[in-house]
């Protein structure tokens, strides 16, 4: 089970939309690693190459609005983000997110309270956000969902789910 993850935050406003975290221009690519060397890069052409492995994104309201394409969740995921945290994420994104096996928590006050460059862990099992300052509650994600997640998404959980039946 994914009780918890730590990584290092990457600060981002409201209103992220899936052009910005990963341009249209770029949808005829169907390699997802290829796909993570675009990811955000509508907000900045270099940010795709900023990236660590287990960084996680701390962002405001509607996170994810636009479109329903599914390559930036996908594009996310394998540039190495862990986890987006957001006061709100788009719908559609969300279920692609998880669909993906990108993590993701809202939570209100977190975008107000970390800061660019933090290392924060997330606490699933516990629903806490730890900072350096401080822990911020959030609604834990359900058992099914982080099945999925711990899957590594919904087709390997479907899969899975499937051999075990048999």
């Amino acid at each position: 089970m994914i009780e918890k993850i730590s990584g290092r935050v990457w600060k981002l406003g409201d209103n992220i939309d899936t052009d910005v975290i990963y341009p249209g221009k770029y949808l005829p690519i169907i390699d997802a690693p290829e796909m993570a060397h675009h990811a955000l890069e509508g907000l900045e052409v270099e940010f795709p190459k900023k990236i660590q492995k287990g960084d996680i994104i701390v962002a405001g309201a509607n996170f994810g609005c636009g479109s329903s394409r599914e390559q930036a969740a996908t594009s996310l995921k394998y540039a190495g983000i862990s986890c987006v945290v957001a006061k709100s994420f788009s719908r559609i994104f969300f279920r692609n997110a998880i669909n993906q096996g990108l993590a993701l928590v809202q939570s209100k006050e977190a975008c107000d309270v970390i800061n660019q460059g933090e290392v924060i862990t997330i606490n699933f099992a516990g629903g806490e956000i730890l900072t350096p300052h401080q822990k911020l509650s959030f609604p834990p994600l359900p058992q099914f969902v982080m099945g999925i997640l711990e899957d590594g998404g919904l087709i390997q959980h479907v899969k899975k789910s499937l051999k075990l039946k048999q």
